[in-house]
């Protein structure tokens, strides 16, 4: 999320999907794609089974798919029936159900100041066919990203309302989980080793979510990280480590924890606005949000 749209956000990665990717990911551990147009604005992205990437653009209506080695995108779900103004912030593809999770947002017609309201989305990863809707509860909502949890659960993040709602494994509708305060402006989401951590894009800070044997949320822990990130958006974990994309400061990092500290590593700088990061085997790939790309490097050791 830009923190220049006030408020605006990928996903935690499916470990089953990212094995079936590893192969690809290898391949293409170098690329530059752009996705349609300089101004297609590729919020976030994830990576389907046999290394497609599968892109939201949060300037129009659709959702782009490219090829495992492929560098030409290609539309794949196209929402410009649901209304002027409509776009995509977070993707997931999870390769178990064969479904890609994404977060439609649509605008509200005259409304001042400006109102959206967003909604929780599946569509089958191969033909692109509609599965769940589930609207955000509330007038003006951001859904932004989402994870899955060592439950199965889909956890769902909304950055307007600071809230983090939870999609139990086969149900169709989410239940609130957590509004703790400092969830206002909350983006990124992801699991590492089974611990929940989420990032604040408004407030440059990184939390721990407890929670307890009922499955209940604690409140959120915060996570001292060694030099200011600044607007943390997208947010995965791999490999023992949490990778974030920092808009505000155009680099792609990753976060070593120990305890309830953060050791920063930068591992690209001088980017335009990165917004969404996943890892995938032995490549990283990240979105350019302001020059309307897709792009990777080689995972860090």
């Amino acid at each position: 999320m830009r923190v220049s749209n006030a408020l605006r956000l990928a996903p935690c990665a499916v470990a089953t999907c990212v094995a079936l990717a590893i192969g690809s990911a290898r391949t293409a551990s170098a690329a530059e794609i752009l996705i349609g147009d300089a101004k297609s604005q590729p919020e976030s992205m994830t990576v389907a089974p046999g290394g497609v990437l599968i892109v939201g653009s949060a300037s129009s209506p659709f959702v782009y798919k490219v090829k495992a080695g492929g560098t030409t995108a290609e539309k794949f779900i196209d929402a410009t029936a649901e209304g002027p103004g409509t776009f995509f912030f977070g993707m997931l593809a999870d390769a178990s159900t064969n479904t890609l999770w994404t977060c439609q947002l649509t605008p509200v017609p005259n409304t001042t100041p400006a109102q959206r309201h967003t909604t929780l989305r599946s569509f089958d990863l191969a033909t692109g066919a509609a599965k769940i809707r589930w609207m955000l509860p509330g007038d003006n909502t951001t859904c932004n990203d989402f994870a899955f949890g060592p439950d199965k659960a889909l956890y769902i993040t909304d950055t307007s309302v600071g809230r983090i709602y939870k999609l139990p494994a086969g149900a169709s509708e989410a239940v609130l989980f957590s509004d703790a305060r400092v969830l206002n402006g909350i983006d990124g989401i992801t699991f590492l080793d089974g611990v929940m951590y989420i990032n604040n894009v408004v407030f440059n800070k990184l939390y721990r979510i407890p929670v307890d044997a009922n499955g209940k949320a604690g409140g959120p822990v915060d996570i001292w990280m060694d030099q200011l990130v600044k607007a943390p958006d997208g947010m995965r974990a791999a490999n023992g480590k949490i990778f974030i994309a920092e808009n505000g400061g155009g680099k792609i990092l990753s976060v070593t924890i120990t305890g309830d500290k953060g050791s920063v590593t930068v591992l690209k700088d001088g980017l335009k606005t990165p917004t969404g990061v996943e890892p995938a085997g032995d490549t990283l790939w990240f979105t350019e949000r302001a020059t309307g790309k897709v792009m990777s490097m080689p995972m860090p050791k």
